[in-house]
């Protein structure tokens, strides 16, 4: 008996100890509704969150098509990110689905925003993650947002969303230093359709395109000869296909004006873990590559 009180008496000082420390935050259970932001996502939160991505890699967030086991992801997520300005079309119904009782953060809100004409109506430009620079708009509402969840994690949300803001700073530095090096009258391809807006803006780069910023538009008969006769009237020589959309439609126009493969983009989505472009950076650092790369060698 005595011998037991010893023990205990010497064990209260470390369980008094222990039980006056802060209990250890949970790991956030996070969704993101394509794989660009929930990479981003996981850069801030770090290993305190457990990002699942709803579109896979590969996928095409804008003909999505949720499944069950994304009702069930949404309804069991604390933090849901979405990118926004009408992206992911088929998240209400998703959410009103899943029974999800959360708001999802717009992590696209506060971005400089671009507008553009398609079928006669002004609409905005949802890929907006094309330039490093949105990104780091991004980066700040998703850290608020995580620390406004976990706010004792909230001092290493902040340390992540700083140190990664500035790799997408040296991301901006790395693209306008490639770019550089090609004449401005050089910088025009032909891609799939219109998803790289906020890139063309950022360098100086023009981008053609037979479909508008939707991958589910159709181009009509007279859309597509109309941009078979621009590619040619201002010689455009290098075209790219896109890792999550058909590429028939952009290989036929080139066929028909005589522009030359310069392989493939990731535009709306990341690779496989084995592929090129497994995040974000690597997403930037190769497009940036193969683009300056086929615009070298044309011109």
């Amino acid at each position: 008996m005595i011998s037991r009180r010893l023990l205990l008496s010497a064990a209260l000082p470390t369980l008094m100890a222990l039980s006056a420390m802060p209990a250890s935050a949970e790991t956030l259970k996070v969704v993101a509704s394509f794989t660009v932001l929930a990479d981003v996502v996981k850069q801030v939160g770090g290993d305190h969150v457990d990002v699942k991505s709803l579109v896979g890699p590969n996928g095409d967030p804008h003909e999505f098509e949720p499944s069950p086991t994304d009702a069930k992801n949404l309804n069991a997520a604390k933090v849901t990110f979405v990118s926004g300005e009408g992206l992911e079309g088929w998240m209400d119904r998703l959410i009103t689905a899943s029974g999800y009782k959360g708001k999802p953060v717009v992590a696209s809100e506060g971005v400089n925003t671009r507008t553009m004409e398609e079928d006669g109506q002004t609409v905005t430009d949802p890929h907006v993650w094309n330039s490093p620079v949105n990104v780091k708009v991004w980066v700040s509402n998703i850290e608020k947002a995580l620390s406004e969840a976990d706010p004792a994690d909230a001092a290493a949300f902040k340390t992540n969303a700083q140190a990664y803001t500035s790799k997408l700073d040296e991301l901006d530095a790395y693209a306008k230093s490639k770019f550089e090096k090609i004449p401005e009258d050089h910088r025009k391809v032909l891609t799939s359709h219109d998803a790289f807006g906020y890139f063309g803006r950022e360098y100086h780069v023009g981008f053609l395109a037979p479909l508008g910023v939707s991958t589910e538009s159709e181009a009509s008969a007279a859309d597509v000869a109309k941009l078979i006769e621009q590619i040619k009237a201002e010689h455009v020589k290098t075209y790219f296909f896109e890792n999550s959309n058909d590429p028939r439609l952009v290989k036929q126009i080139a066929k028909a004006t005589g522009a030359e493969p310069g392989g493939e983009l990731y535009v709306e989505s990341l690779s496989g873990a084995k592929g090129p472009a497994s995040t974000y950076e690597k997403m930037f650092r190769y497009n940036v590559n193969q683009i300056t790369a086929a615009m070298a060698k044309s011109s």
